[in-house]
């Protein structure tokens, strides 16, 4: 296999972008995320990868509750907000209308569609992201819209490289 031909085939894909958010301990967090799929129909899970190098891993491996926001391709302020920032250095939530869950769960008001979500599992297979595995809480859901694609958010720079990710406690 070559590299060239991956990134052809992941290129054709296109999936959407969602921002995870998640608290652990009064800690807030979020991020960008591109991996992520419904896992089950019945029970409904889904299931997320977070990067390693990511604030939202190390506070989303203290969390039990997650909160994925699908964004609309007139959202990529937001995309640029938690996908260019480290949340370690700074509030990503700051300016922003946010709402807490009965979980405290930290739901962003812009981007009301979107599944709570409560893990089910963790599984580190040894490459840079994780897999968060989780059962559905609640979804909720406006109109169809358009998804922000990762094509779209092309030019974003990361908020830490890939080889800062975190090493599993």
């Amino acid at each position: 296999m070559t590299d060239d031909a991956f990134d052809t085939l992941m290129a054709s894909v296109d999936p959407p972008l969602v921002v995870v958010t998640t608290a652990a301990d009064d800690e807030r967090a979020g991020c960008l995320v591109g991996f992520h799929a419904q896992s089950s129909i019945d029970s409904e899970h889904y299931s997320v990868w977070l990067s390693k190098a990511n604030h939202t891993y190390r506070a989303g491996l203290r969390a039990q509750h997650f909160a994925v926001h699908f964004l609309t391709d007139e959202d990529l302020a937001l995309a640029e907000a938690f996908g260019t920032r480290c949340g370690a250095e700074v509030d990503k939530f700051a300016d922003l209308a946010v709402d807490t869950d009965e979980h405290g769960v930290p739901l962003l008001r812009a981007l009301p569609n979107r599944l709570v979500l409560e893990r089910i599992a963790v599984l580190d297979d040894g490459g840079d992201h994780v897999c968060v595995t989780a059962r559905i809480l609640s979804a909720h859901a406006g109109e169809r819209f358009t998804p922000l694609r990762v094509s779209d958010a092309s030019g974003l720079e990361p908020g830490h490289p890939a080889e800062d990710r975190a090493v599993a406690p």
